[in-house]
């Protein structure tokens, strides 16, 4: 089994991508949003953490803005908390894809948590800045206060973009991005 890991920006449309490969994926964001809804061992340690912003359970999206937008090292202590529960699903997620040839990590912080393996396949998504900014807009619950404390803890897109083995240029164009994808599992398998 390869493990493909997707990089890129906030908005660059990692998740798509992810998708297009065809190939089973873990999507980070996804089981973040299950964790918050389903796990009160989660909402306990958040509560105890952060008790003035989380009273009840589920958590819901509001808990978390505020108490990012209340002190950026908020933000660290959510991710400390909840990263513990993502790496137990994704391990879960490769041990039940062990035999296929490829798994995609459709994971934000990837590097940053240092969940890749060496021998891990990088790709970086590429994308327009004001296509990006202009995408995400359009999300529910859009706050640009909340992205960029976001990209305060990511690394650098440059530095994503040259540990990556492959570059998917997003136009945000099915056929261009599923032409390279397919470019790249043929290069892969």
């Amino acid at each position: 089994m390869k493990r493909i890991g997707i990089l890129g920006d906030i908005g660059s449309g990692k998740t798509y991508i992810a998708k297009c490969f065809g190939f089973p994926v873990f999507n980070a964001d996804f089981v973040v949003a299950k964790i918050y809804k389903n796990n009160k061992k989660v909402f306990q340690k958040l509560k105890k953490e952060l008790p003035s912003y989380f009273d009840s359970f589920p958590v819901k999206k509001k808990q978390i803005i505020d108490a990012i937008l209340s002190n950026r090292k908020n933000l660290k202590r959510i991710i400390k908390i909840v990263h513990h529960e993502v790496r137990i699903k994704m391990n879960d997620f490769l041990r039940k894809n062990k035999h296929k040839k490829l798994v995609i990590l459709d994971i934000p912080l990837l590097l940053e948590n240092k969940i890749n393996k060496k021998k891990d396949i990088l790709i970086f998504v590429e994308s327009n800045k004001s296509e990006i900014l202009k995408r995400l807009k359009k999300r529910k619950n859009f706050n640009m206060e909340i992205v960029n404390n976001f990209k305060k803890i990511q690394l650098s897109l440059v530095l994503k973009r040259k540990k990556s083995q492959f570059i998917i240029k997003n136009n945000f164009k099915k056929n261009s991005v599923k032409i390279r994808v397919k470019e790249i599992i043929k290069n892969l398998i």
